[in-house]
């Protein structure tokens, strides 16, 4: 009996556990799990995407250089399509009846329940007109979207562009999804992650005619887009203008740069392009015409892709290593009859006072002195063979950043090349001479040097003897500290001690009277130390290059000037390199070298190509 009690009592407890568990999920289900409910309003909502604005970019000194425009995108649902007035649809965005069946096609291939981009870029007056007959076309919907706008429609190569992501990108990040932007180059491909943001998603109820009616639930499922970091860019777009402006009708590039920071002022490469051509729905276009259309480049940045010959002003590299390997001093001399001459061969000079200390030969550019300078160090005793100089030679002017890249934050960064002992015993077999690589001396041969790290150099030799990495962004957010490699100095090998005597040269260059190649880039009450380049160019006339810091103490500006087919570095490079100074550093150009900058501004080497050279290395 007792047992038959118990079974009783058991199995009615077991009952009214399962009624009580039944009326718990009841209302959890009911009441407070959404997820049947929100399933059943599904076909009343709409998903949007919310697009973070993209950070802002500014120059050095807060100006803005790159800013958000709204931009609109029609998108498409192929599942709540309609039957619709096709005409009044094309009519109404100026598309054909084709276009509109392929459209329709492709948004199905896709997805047939996720949007996709049918109409991108639409036109803020199309949009006002096709928003009041939206609700006539049901799976239609307008998606915002950003587009960047360029108050200055300058440093184009820097600041970079966007472009749609491609599938891989896609596939490579969750990120994305069709339709959307990413950086493609300069900074805005250097610093995607920071300038993009996160997406936001807000859901609205839409009635039968997929008018929007409200926010879902009062925006309870709603996800705020968070925008974009702002970079705050060491450009100064006032210098990088006027940069352009010297460099208008011209190749080559210019690279300036603080030198006790590494921070780039202004970076032109020359010929550009108005970065507005790569915004809204003519962007392609412009960028095929640009590729397939154009001969003279502008998407190929020059100041860090281009491989150039540094010509003369890499005596200055030479001059220091032989000081650091004590095989020469500054009152070493050395003659010149018109050039140097061993055997059959000879490496030109043009005409000057002889014999010249090391001083005067930087002043004069002398080729005969920094030859015997290069073979002092390749068959000086102390390293027992002209191959075993040749590497501590070489290992010298790595140090200054040449042959490798440099860390700049931009994409795309050539490594130049300077060659190595293998390559000499590969061409002239293993008891090569230095005679074979006497081209080195003068800047001349294999070399292979951007004007990036060109600019590099003359920041190294300004500081006297470190640099830093070069790097055009400054701060990421309003917080946001250096990221901590362009915060370290690189030292050269060679000494500090070393660079006076090279410096005075290079103030002679510019200062010193009869025989300063650099003149033309002398500023009043400003002294100035520079270096003259000519770069012999077998196929067409050779190019202008030029180097300087300033002032001599405390520089505040280290700079290159490469000029394609200028033929003398005193003819275009310097003078430009000295409107650039003084620019930077007083602000405007004094009244007594208008003449000079006029000249410059209206040289045209493109469509009037220069006078050749005399043949003579500068």
């Amino acid at each position: 009996m007792n047992n038959f009690s118990n079974r009783k009592y058991i199995i009615g407890g077991i009952f009214i556990l399962v009624v009580l568990i039944f009326i718990i999920r009841l209302f959890n289900l009911q009441i407070i799990d959404d997820t049947y409910k929100l399933s059943a309003e599904n076909n009343s909502q709409r998903q949007v995407t919310q697009y973070p604005a993209r950070g802002l970019i500014y120059d050095r000194n807060g100006k803005l250089l790159v800013y958000n425009q709204a931009a609109y995108d029609l998108m498409l649902i192929p599942r709540q399509l309609e039957v619709f007035d096709t005409t009044d649809f094309c009519q109404l965005l100026g598309i054909e009846k084709l276009e509109l069946i392929e459209g329709i096609a492709k948004a199905k291939h896709y997805s047939y329940r996720k949007a996709s981009i049918f109409l991108k870029q639409l036109s803020s007056e199309r949009y006002a007109v096709l928003q009041e007959k939206l609700y006539k076309f049901p799976g239609f919907f307008v998606q915002t979207r950003t587009l960047r706008k360029y108050p200055f429609k300058s440093a184009a190569h820097a600041l970079g562009y966007l472009r749609e992501v491609t599938n891989q990108e896609i596939k490579s990040d969750p990120y994305f999804r069709q339709g959307d932007y990413i950086g493609k180059s300069g900074i805005e491909r250097t610093y995607e992650k920071e300038l993009r943001g996160e997406k936001g998603v807000k859901i609205y109820w839409v009635d039968v005619f997929n008018r929007i009616k409200g926010s879902f639930r009062n925006g309870k499922f709603d996800e705020k887009a968070v925008s974009g970091k702002n970079l705050h860019t060491s450009l100064d777009i006032d210098l990088q203008q006027y940069g352009e402006l010297l460099m208008q009708n011209k190749k080559g590039g210019i690279v300036a740069i603080e030198p006790h920071t590494g921070e780039i002022l202004a970076k032109v490469s020359s010929p550009g392009y108005d970065p507005e051509m790569f915004v809204g729905r003519a962007m392609n276009r412009n960028y095929q015409m640009m590729v397939q259309n154009d001969s003279l480049k502008p998407l190929f940045d020059r100041t860090m892709q281009a491989l150039y010959p540094p010509g003369s002003i890499f005596k200055l590299v030479n001059a220091l290593v032989a000081l650091q390997e004590n095989v020469i001093s500054p009152a070493t001399r050395f003659e010149c009859h018109s050039g140097y001459h061993v055997g059959n061969f000879t490496m030109g000079c043009h005409s000057h006072a002889s014999p010249l200390d090391l001083r005067h030969a930087i002043q004069q550019s002398c080729n005969a002195y920094f030859a015997n300078v290069f073979r002092y160090i390749l068959e000086s005793p102390k390293f027992g063979s002209v191959q075993d100089g040749y590497t501590a030679w070489r290992k010298h002017v790595t140090s200054f950043g040449f042959g490798s890249e440099l860390g700049i934050d931009l994409p795309n960064e050539k490594t130049g090349s300077i060659p190595t002992n293998e390559y000499y015993q590969t061409k002239y077999r293993k008891n090569w001479r230095a005679l074979n690589a006497i081209s080195l001396a003068i800047g001349q041969g294999e070399l292979q040097i951007t004007p990036m790290q060109m600019a590099n150099m003359i920041a190294a030799i300004a500081n006297r003897g470190y640099y830093y990495i070069p790097h055009i962004v400054k701060a990421v957010g309003e917080d946001g500290a250096l990221g901590k490699k362009y915060l370290e100095k690189h030292y050269t090998s060679v000494d500090s001690s070393n660079f006076a005597p090279v410096i005075d040269g290079m103030e002679m260059v510019v200062t010193g009277g009869e025989g300063s190649t650099g003149a033309l880039a002398a500023i009043k009450d400003i002294r100035v130390c520079g270096k003259t380049g000519t770069v012999q160019n077998s196929d067409e006339a050779d190019h202008s290059v030029f180097v300087a810091f300033a002032p001599r103490e405390n520089p505040k500006i280290a700079i290159v000037v490469y000029v394609e087919n200028g033929v003398w570095g005193s003819r275009y490079a310097a003078p430009i390199s000295g409107l650039m100074i003084e620019k930077y550093l007083k602000g405007e150009i004094s009244e007594n070298k208008k003449w000079l900058e006029k000249r410059m501004l209206d040289a045209d080497l493109i469509n009037q190509a220069a006078a050749p050279s005399a043949g003579v290395v500068e």
